[in-house]
Formats: structure tokens, sequence, C-alpha cells
């Protein structure tokens, strides 16, 4: 599988859900290393 994304960093806010979830799994998975943030800690750590 091609990870067009691996060697690149990514800084996603917002991670605990929504949109922001949605984002750093599609960037992890295309091979990003992603930096996440929230506001919510217990979902964070899902």
């Amino acid at each position: 599988m091609d990870k067009p994304l691996t060697g690149k960093t990514a800084i996603v806010t917002g991670t605990s859900s929504g949109i922001g979830y949605a984002t750093a799994i599609t960037l992890a998975r295309a091979g990003a290393a992603v930096v996440t943030n929230a506001r919510r800690k217990d979902r964070l750590e899902k």
C-alpha cells in the first residue's frame, strides 16, 4: 500500500471527535506522523 505522507508531520487540533479525529486517522493511515491536541484528554487517549 502506498503511503504518500511517509516522512511528513501533521499537527491536527480538535482530535477528540468529529472532523479533527477523522483527519488525524486519515493522515496517520497515509503515513504521516500526527501530533494531536484536544480539550478532552480522556477521549484523546483512546
